[in-house]
């Protein structure tokens, strides 16, 4: 039993839009409570509150987002992890079944024209993240993965010439 187990966890770079969409919730948080108040007296604080338990736990954990990958000889899970403690299950693949790994922006990649892309990175641009080209569905997929140097050399024992590190 000689498998390769290795994890690894990314945190993504807030959004741009992030901070709005939490000012813009709180705000019709406090509108609804205020402006509601001549018309609908204490009922508009109910309905806030209900508006508040509803961001806190639906729109505020989407906001921060961490990526764990877990890589078990030549498979790899990808997991998004919410606000810290909600875990969602992705995607698993096999990177054998990859056409190539290569850095993003590669002129490797030319050649490749995914029909769908997927970006599990931190969006750093300063990062160095890796694009796997896939058959999925029918469709060419391209997932964007962040991997530190570990994790590429498991990946490299498995993929050989299809893994290019530039």
């Amino acid at each position: 039993m000689n498998d390769a187990l290795y994890e690894q966890l990314v945190a993504r770079r807030p959004k741009p839009y992030d901070l709005p969409v939490r000012i813009l919730v709180i705000l019709v948080i406090v509108a609804v409570a205020i402006l509601g108040m001549p018309y609908i007296g204490l009922l508009s604080f109910v309905i806030a509150a209900l508006i508040a338990l509803a961001a806190y736990y639906l729109i505020f954990p989407r906001l921060s987002v961490e990526y764990e990958y877990t890589i078990l000889n030549h498979d790899l899970q990808i997991d998004v992890i919410y606000s810290k403690s909600k875990r969602k299950s992705l995607r698993s693949i096999d990177i054998q079944a990859a056409e190539i790994i290569a850095p993003k922006g590669s002129p490797r990649l030319n050649s490749y024209k995914p029909d769908k892309i997927y970006d599990y990175s931190s969006g750093n641009p300063s990062a160095k993240a890796y694009a796997m080209m896939l058959p999925m569905d029918q469709k060419n997929v391209c997932i964007y993965i962040e991997p530190d140097a570990k994790m590429v050399e498991h990946m490299k024992q498995w993929m050989g010439m299809k893994m290019y590190q530039d």
